[in-house]
């Protein structure tokens, strides 16, 4: 299993893209660069609408080092996007819980009666 840690250069952030659009229009923006393994436009959950970032994980690093070049700080639909190597995701388990049980934040751990 990979670690989630290691920085995959294949693998670009794209942002400020315009909102309108879709993984299409990224895919073929993107393709010109060499074969795309994966593509992921980040979208709202209750909307669908896209939140302006997208995912896009080449074959090779050359691909995504031209990709890079080309399109960073390129302007499209009135906005300059940027486009650089993803960072891997933060690790999850050192945030709050915020009353979802457990230790942390669980309300019914507090007893009334004893002095603290």
């Amino acid at each position: 299993m990979e670690d989630s840690q290691t920085v995959n250069p294949n693998k670009l952030y794209l942002g400020n893209l315009p909102f309108s659009m879709l993984e299409d229009d990224i895919r073929t923006l993107c393709s010109e660069f060499g074969e795309i393994k994966e593509l992921k436009l980040i979208t709202d959950f209750a909307t669908g609408r896209s939140k302006g970032f997208a995912f896009v994980e080449f074959a090779t690093k050359e691909a995504a080092d031209a990709a890079i070049a080309a399109l960073d700080q390129k302007e499209i639909d009135g906005r300059a996007i940027f486009v650089k190597v993803a960072k891997p995701k933060a690790p999850r388990g050192d945030r709050p819980s915020f009353g979802r049980g457990g230790d942390r934040g669980d309300h019914r751990s507090f007893d009334r009666n004893k002095r603290y």
